[in-house]
């Protein structure tokens, strides 16, 4: 038995009315997106006062040009062309490593190949 009785009972909510009263939803697509600002244009970004918009997939600087140290620029790129070349570096000399290998590899076959040979022929001798 409930201490206070049973007197919460919630009343039940009336049945909505039709959804919107507004003739908004009778217009074209364009003219809704005009009328409810579903035009949200290019994302955009303040970042370290540089104003930044994103178009075709990139962020690019609304004002066209850096706004940062020129040498400090000119330094990064330069290094980065160092690293560019260096990386290509590397990879020819991987690849010549790796032909090196394959000729070793082959020979060591060819040589093993001709010591079971040789090997066969001296015991049919005896």
């Amino acid at each position: 038995m409930p201490l206070f009785g049973n007197s919460f009972s919630p009343k039940k909510t009336p049945p909505r009315k039709w959804a919107s009263l507004s003739n908004l939803h009778f217009l074209d697509r364009s003219t809704r997106e005009v009328e409810l600002g579903l035009e949200y244009g290019t994302p955009s970004m303040n970042l370290a006062g540089q104003s930044l918009k994103f178009e075709n997939g990139q962020w690019v600087s609304e004002s066209g040009s850096f706004t940062g140290d020129r040498r400090e620029l000119q330094r990064l790129r330069k290094r980065n062309q160092q690293l560019e070349e260096e990386n290509n570096l590397l990879r020819l000399k991987v690849d010549i490593l790796l032909d090196m290998l394959s000729e070793t590899t082959a020979e060591s076959h060819l040589m093993e190949k001709e010591l079971e040979e040789l090997k066969q022929h001296s015991w049919r001798r005896k």
